[in-house]
């Protein structure tokens, strides 16, 4: 009982604007996942709930690992909470014009038609994107000048909220690499919607996987753009499972090697953003890559398997050379405990 009120206590701790977004995202989540269920309409020949029950997750997630940070920065605390309150706002008014559009039956992004919403709506969404990439930015740069708990989880932060700024810097970055020049397209109802800009590279958006809708055909920059936004919270879980495990396995239970350990993973998960950006912009699919991304991807498996093995080898090395640093095995060791043993010995 006293756990579960310890539990509480700490999510009434979390930045409330924020958990009010979540709230709202999650049930954005329930209404898009029924739309999935009974609504048949669809937008380059998929559902129109998908693209709101993707944002709602996200912003769920990410929403939720922010409100839960920004309490524990103990520098420029009101600073933090007005940017985490900017973010909570923004992330409303940009999901909500994208749950509004997909329930009209037609496009978010990249929507030139002429209607008065969709003009008024486009201009607020792509100020909102900026406002969340800035928003986002000064947390990553305050980050830099404290700690959150120990090391390694200090470092899973700050890597993680930079690694996601760049994610969304893709957001902005996809409108002027993968823009082929305005197309016309259907809404649900069969009337036309001219695009200006894509999310794909090297064809255009449709033919896409289930629920992601990323691009079997060519490149699709969201493939990186979702691996680096969510790139904190891989880090943060990696963090947690190391402190798990350390109650059963010895050698864990230093600072400096579940720093090292989380290190190898932000390097591991690192190189898979920068291989699947370079695959994307190369106008490749994620589910078709070629030699050069085999091999990449190879290398990367294999270095981070090694960097791994030699910090958990150093790790064991060092945990047994004490008892073995000098003495046989009988020997009575250094320190104050050996000291009084020897003193004992000689007494009697």
């Amino acid at each position: 009982m006293n756990q579960l009120s310890d539990a509480f206590a700490e999510v009434r701790s979390w930045h409330r604007p924020l958990m009010i977004m979540v709230a709202a995202m999650s049930a954005l989540v329930v209404v898009a996942s029924f739309g999935l269920l009974v609504d048949g309409r669809e937008l380059l020949r998929a559902s129109i709930w998908e693209k709101p029950l993707k944002f709602g997750v996200s912003f769920v997630i990410y929403g939720a690992t922010l409100a839960w940070l920004l309490p524990k920065l103990r520098l420029a605390r009101r600073t933090m909470w007005t940017l985490g309150t900017a973010f909570a706002v923004t992330g409303l008014i940009d999901v909500g014009f994208i749950a509004v559009q997909a329930a009209r039956g037609t496009y978010s992004h990249f929507n030139t038609n002429t209607d008065a919403f969709n003009q008024i709506g486009q201009v607020v969404f792509s100020s909102g994107v900026v406002g969340l990439f800035g928003a986002s930015l000064l947390i990553a740069v305050m980050l830099l000048f404290q700690r959150v708990g120990d090391t390694a989880l200090t470092w899973a932060l700050r890597v993680g909220i930079g690694l996601s700024v760049i994610g969304m810097a893709l957001a902005s970055f996809i409108r002027g690499w993968a823009a082929t020049g305005p197309r016309t397209v259907e809404d649900a109802y069969g009337d036309p919607v001219t695009l200006l800009g894509q999310h794909g590279v090297g064809a255009p958006d449709g033919d896409g996987m289930p629920i992601t809708n990323w691009s079997t055909a060519g490149g699709d920059l969201r493939v990186p753009h979702f691996i680096g936004l969510h790139s904190v919270q891989v880090f943060v879980l990696a963090v947690l499972v190391l402190t798990a495990l350390a109650a059963r396995i010895s050698w864990l239970r230093s600072e400096r090697v579940r720093a090292q350990l989380t290190g190898v993973v932000i390097l591991g998960y690192t190189a898979l953003f920068a291989i699947t950006t370079w695959q994307a912009l190369r106008g490749q699919s994620l589910v078709h890559p070629d030699t050069a991304t085999w091999t990449a991807l190879a290398v990367t498996v294999v270095v981070t398997a090694l960097l791994a093995a030699l910090a958990i080898s150093a790790a064991r090395r060092s945990e047994v050379a004490p008892a073995g640093d000098g003495h046989s095995p009988g020997a009575p060791p250094r320190g104050p405990v050996g000291s009084l043993s020897r003193d004992h010995t000689a007494a009697r």
